[in-house]
């Protein structure tokens, strides 16, 4: 006879099976582990640009690099930006800067101490998205 019904319902309840649930904790970190999920290599018919990565580039790699991958970096990001955006019947594309006008753009930025870090696809998009045609 139980004397406690309360008291027995609430730990039955609160038990949990601690070896299952470690086992799935452990399970889905793991599953995080492997690859890192992006691109070692520019996209491009064998050009290189400044840095690993599109998405990745920053100023730093910016003032690290050549005058043709500064160039190439351009080229990539009027690519990009400049693809295509929807279905809307009035905006095929999205708007680009000149090639000049990127890269004052990004000598003027990456000339600053304080924007090392900055992204050079969101610099050109942002622009591009005031300015740009």
């Amino acid at each position: 006879m139980v004397h406690h019904a309360v008291q027995t319902l609430s730990r039955q309840l609160h038990r949990t099976p601690l070896p299952a649930a470690t086992l799935l904790c452990c399970l889905a970190l793991l599953g995080g582990c492997g690859s890192s999920g992006h691109a070692t290599t520019k996209p491009g018919a064998g050009t290189t640009g400044v840095g690993e990565s599109i998405r990745l580039d920053n100023c730093s790699d910016w003032n690290r690099a050549t005058l043709a991958e500064r160039r190439t970096t351009v080229a990539q990001l009027r690519r990009f930006s400049g693809g295509p955006v929807g279905s809307s019947a009035g905006i095929e594309h999205g708007p680009v800067l000149s090639d000049d006008r990127a890269y004052k753009l990004f000598q003027s930025y990456c000339a600053k101490p304080f924007a090392r870090g900055f992204k050079l696809y969101k610099l050109y998009t942002r622009a591009a998205a005031f300015i740009g045609r």
